[in-house]
Formats: structure tokens, sequence, C-alpha cells
């Protein structure tokens, strides 16, 4: 009888860092259902990862900022796959602007994809983590969740009440096989950054102690590291992976 693959479920997942996530967690055995928020990009990306040979991939749209989407979802995912015993949140989006100058549309916005996400994700799958006695989130927050950022008072907060949440999820569940851990990236190489024009992307490089950019993979690498099921020591901690870009 062929064993059940442990099932991961990344929001966020056909984006560049996402995509890296789950090639990375499939690579290392589980059955990966990413997250989308474009149903048409979502299965072209779809397409993709299967003529590359990732056959347990498949993907998962679910309305992050509605706790019943979430929970909808996470049961759809029982039904087909099993119980997800590991969540990734790296679902995220920006609009940027000084206080001054920002709406409530934009905070709203941005606190409900990034951070209100994390609740209703971690709430729709801790039940069965908890009956099972097993589990691993990771949430992936940013270096301006650390530091903050001029003109991003809304994602710079939203990024470290992810870590907030975590250190809190994490004593709660600490005596139960569960661990919760942050990863805070900084600047990334992916098609975003790349887009960048050349002389601005040179001058961000230039402030990074390594004079480069991260790759996805790496962020794949740790995140997959985090959710193996024999680190089971490593609990509320915020992981910087920055380059030494910031140090605290």
């Amino acid at each position: 009888m062929t064993q059940q693959k442990t099932v991961a479920w990344v929001t966020g997942g056909t984006g560049g860092i996402g995509t890296a996530i789950c090639r990375g967690l499939a690579d290392a055995g589980y059955q990966v259902l990413a997250g989308y928020n474009n149903p048409e990009k979502a299965r072209t990306w779809l397409e993709t990862q299967r003529t590359d040979g990732y056959d347990s991939i498949d993907i998962l749209g679910v309305d992050l900022t509605s706790y019943e989407a979430c929970q909808n979802g996470v049961n759809e995912a029982r039904e087909k796959y099993g119980p997800i015993s590991v969540l990734v949140n790296c679902a995220g989006i920006t609009r940027d602007g000084t206080l001054k100058k920002m709406s409530p549309d934009q905070w709203n916005e941005v606190i409900d994809t990034n951070l209100n996400s994390v609740f209703n994700t971690c709430r729709s799958v801790i039940e069965s983590m908890l009956e099972e006695n097993y589990g691993r989130i990771v949430n992936i927050s940013s270096i301006n969740g650390r530091k903050g950022q001029f003109g991003q008072v809304n994602y710079s907060a939203a990024k470290a009440g992810m870590h907030g949440l975590t250190m809190a999820l994490a004593q709660e569940t600490a005596t139960k096989g569960i661990t919760v851990n942050t990863v805070s990236p900084g600047y990334i190489a992916t098609d975003m950054i790349m887009k960048i024009p050349e002389k601005v992307r040179e001058a961000i490089r230039e402030t990074i102690p390594m004079k480069r950019y991260g790759t996805p993979e790496e962020i794949a690498r740790l995140v997959a590291f985090l959710a193996d099921r024999d680190n089971g020591f490593i609990t509320g901690a915020n992981i910087d992976i920055n380059g030494g870009q910031f140090m605290g």
C-alpha cells in the first residue's frame, strides 16, 4: 500500500518565491497545494510545473481574506489529499504610500491580505494539527517587518504582526508536536525585483553587505528545513535571510 504523502499548503504559491517553495517541498516528498488569486494564470502555472515533472503539485484557489473560504479550502484539500500538516503563508501584496497620503483602503487591503489571512489559514488548519499531534507552520514575513520601510507603514505593520502571531501560536502549540516559525527575507531576485530599472536595482544591491540579491531557491531551502518532520526544536523563531542587510 502506498503511503500517503504529507500535505503542504503554500499560499501565494504561484509567485516567484512561492514557486520555489512549492518545488522545494515537492522535491522533499510532500504533496503540495499552491494558493493563487488568478485562476487563468494558476492553470498555466500548473501546466508548467507538470511539464517540469512536478506531478505532486496541485493548486488550491482560496480567498485568503475570508475565514469561511479558508475553511472550505482546507476541507476540500482534506477530502482529496488528506489533512494539511504543513502551512506556508507566503501570500502578500503592497499598496505603498506615506501615511499622510495613504487611504484607508490601501491600509485595509494590505492588512487583510498579509496579516488577517494568516489568522484565517492558521485557524483553519490548527484543529487537525492538534488532532494529529503534529504540524509545521512557516510564515513568510519580510526585512521590512523587522526594520520598517519608508512608504510602507501598512506592509511593515502587517509583516511585523505576522511574527507576533508566530510567537504566540508557538507557545500555544509547543507541547503538541507543532512548530511555528517566521522567515524574513531581504531583497530576493524575483521577476518583480528584476523589472526595476537597472540603476535603481544596482543602488539597492549596494546596500546589501553580500553585494548580491538572494534567490528564491535559498528561501525555499530554509522553508523545507523548517518544515521537516525531524526538525522539531525550532519554534517561535524569526529567521533573517537578507545577506546581512539587517541584523537584530
